[in-house]
C-alpha cells in the first residue's frame, strides 16, 4: 500500500501540468524563480534526476553533487543576469536530461571529480537560461532565491525518494532514469 501512494506520487511529480514553456513568471522575483524549475519539463526533470543520482551514490558525492549543481546554477544565473549567453544552451540543458537520465538507470558511480564537473557543467546552462528569462519587474535577487529554492527541493525530494523507499523498488528509480533519459532523447529532438 505505501508503495503504491509512493509511486503515484512519483508519476504525479513528473507530470506537471505545464511543463516545458516555462509559464508562471509573474512579476515577483521570488515566485518566478520557484516557478521556472518546477514548471519547465526540462529543469524539472534534470534537477530531480540529481537528487535521484547523489542518493544512489555513496561517501561525500552524495552531498558534492547537489551542492555543486546549485552553486554552479548561481553562478549561471549571475551570467544570465549580465546577458552572457553559452552557445548550445538549450541542447546542454536537453542534453541534462539525457544524461542525468542515463546515469540513474545505470545507477553510475563515476569518480567524485569527474561527477562534479559534469554536473557543473550542465548545472551552467540551467542556472545561464533562469537567469537570461529573468521577468522584466523581478527582482534579481528575488528570483535567484526563488530559482535556488526550487531546484533544492527538487533534488531533495529525488534524494529522499531514493533514500526512503524500500529496497525493492530500486529498479522504479532505475525506470525513472531511463525514462528520463528517453525525455532527454526526446528534447534533443524536439
Amino acid at each position: 500500500m505505501n508503495l503504491r501512494k509512493t509511486l503515484y506520487a512519483i508519476a504525479l511529480f513528473c507530470t506537471p501540468a505545464l511543463a516545458f514553456a516555462h509559464p508562471g513568471h509573474g512579476d515577483s522575483g521570488i515566485m518566478a524563480g520557484l516557478a521556472h524549475p518546477v514548471f519547465g519539463l526540462d529543469h524539472l526533470l534534470a534537477m530531480f534526476a540529481v537528487g535521484l543520482w547523489a542518493a544512489q551514490q555513496s561517501g561525500a558525492a552524495r552531498w558534492a553533487l547537489p551542492l555543486t549543481f546549485v552553486g554552479s546554477m548561481l553562478i549561471g544565473g549571475l551570467l544570465g543576469f549580465a546577458g552572457v549567453e553559452i552557445p548550445l544552451m538549450e541542447t546542454g540543458i536537453a542534453g541534462s536530461v539525457l544524461a542525468f537520465g542515463l546515469l540513474v538507470a545505470v545507477a553510475a558511480r563515476l569518480p567524485v571529480a569527474v561527477s562534479m564537473a559534469l554536473t557543473a557543467v550542465f548545472a551552467l546552462t540551467h542556472g545561464v537560461a533562469h537567469g537570461l528569462e529573468l521577468p522584466d519587474l523581478a527582482s534579481p535577487f528575488g528570483y535567484a532565491i526563488g530559482f535556488v529554492v526550487a531546484t533544492a527541493a527538487l533534488h531533495a525530494v529525488g534524494f529522499a525518494l531514493v533514500r526512503f523507499l524500500p529496497q525493492a523498488a530500486a529498479p522504479l528509480v532505475r525506470i525513472a532514469g531511463a525514462a528520463s533519459a528517453a525525455t532527454g532523447v526526446w528534447l534533443l529532438a524536439s
